[in-house]
């Protein structure tokens, strides 16, 4: 399979990995031949990508960090927990959530589980969901994108546990903000930016409310906005003074925002969003710890489509963990638009290839 931006996509393409809707369940199945009217619709929902089946690279299978099984799980989770408070009078929100602690506890475990079990280290996250559903798969994101790092960090079980739970909770004070104001396509005014603000402060006061949550959890809700040069908030905290898990959440939370289309502009690459982060090191965020997150997510994830410095149009079909910038990629196009009759793969890694590059992904 490949992955496409929509503008490329055609009626007749054959969807080759499933798109979800924003509690979790299916949108649409691998397998659907999109129409004109189905790739309209994937467009008006916030969908700017798509797999797609294609016989030049229909081994090339990319799998995410976590089951689709345990995401579900994880991403209904979150989802009955935030639409629960949104729905709730003001002040029952205040009051204590029975069990959040074990629930998310549990999920973070499943989630853990399946870190734990891969093979390789370097993750990228290949699963598609409708803009609707950012708030609550961006949480899963962020949980999992963490998790990735405290592992690499060596955390011992209850650590990770902690920043897990933290992870999956950041954003819970966005439930006390007026729905209205998460996706707002304008420019907010000065009174609704601290409206928006104070969500750290809110989700804080929520979670260290909870007799089952650690207060180093609350403090990735309340520190998330936090920067490492001080220029943050709510309380404009610099380097040690924020907590390390809620440095690391930071760092999540602002990749996968970047690599998520959002209702004011089309997600970036991966490669786009890791050079932001390299560039924020001891400004934005902790050198280290982006040096930590860099070395385990993929810059070009499999089933990429990429423009090569010649005009070749290929598929990314693997990538070496000690050289993640220059995989190797299945030729599928020559520089004057032909497709191939028989796809070809080039190393980048070979000294042969030493001077080409990738340009863009496509």
């Amino acid at each position: 399979m490949k992955k496409l931006h929509i503008q490329s996509v055609k009626p007749g393409d054959v969807i080759a990995k499933t798109i979800f809707l924003e509690n979790g369940n299916v949108l649409l199945g691998s397998g659907m031949e999109l129409t004109a009217r189905y790739i309209d619709r994937l467009m008006n929902l916030g969908i700017d990508t798509v797999y797609i089946e294609d016989k030049h690279t229909e081994d090339i299978i990319p799998e995410d960090v976590i089951r689709d099984e345990t995401r579900k799980r994880a991403v209904d989770s979150v989802y009955r927990t935030m639409t629960g408070l949104i729905d709730q009078p003001v002040l029952e929100r205040r009051t204590s959530l029975p069990n959040l602690g074990s629930t998310f506890r549990k999920v973070f475990g499943e989630i853990l589980g399946d870190l734990s079990n891969r093979k390789d280290i370097l993750v990228s996250l290949s699963h598609l969901h409708v803009a609707d559903g950012y708030f609550f798969h961006h949480a899963v994101n962020v949980s999992i994108l963490s998790g990735l790092i405290g592992l690499a960090k060596g955390y011992n079980q209850n650590q990770l546990l902690e920043l897990g739970v933290g992870a999956l909770l950041f954003d819970i004070g966005m439930t006390q903000i007026p729905k209205e104001l998460w996706n707002k396509k304008s420019p907010l005014t000065e009174e609704e930016r601290k409206r928006v603000h104070s969500h750290t402060e809110d989700g804080f006061n929520l979670l260290r409310a909870q007799h089952d949550i650690s207060l180093l959890s609350a403090h990735c809700a309340l520190q998330h906005h936090e920067r490492f040069d001080g220029t943050g908030y709510p309380r404009q905290l610099s380097a040690s003074a924020i907590h390390e898990y809620a440095q690391i959440v930071a760092i999540a939370d602002v990749y996968d925002a970047l690599t998520s289309p959002r209702p004011f502009r089309h997600g970036y690459s991966p490669n786009e969003a890791t050079e932001f982060l390299f560039a924020s090191g001891n400004s934005q965020f902790d050198h280290e710890l982006v040096k930590i997150f860099l070395n385990h997510v993929a810059v070009y994830p499999i089933a990429s489509t990429v423009l090569l410095s010649t005009g070749q149009i290929g598929v990314v079909s693997s990538i070496d963990s000690l050289a993640p910038h220059r995989p190797t990629i299945r030729v599928i196009s020559e520089p004057d638009g032909t497709s191939v009759r028989s796809p070809y793969e080039i190393d980048l890694r070979a000294k042969e290839h030493i001077k080409l590059t990738i340009t863009k992904t496509l």
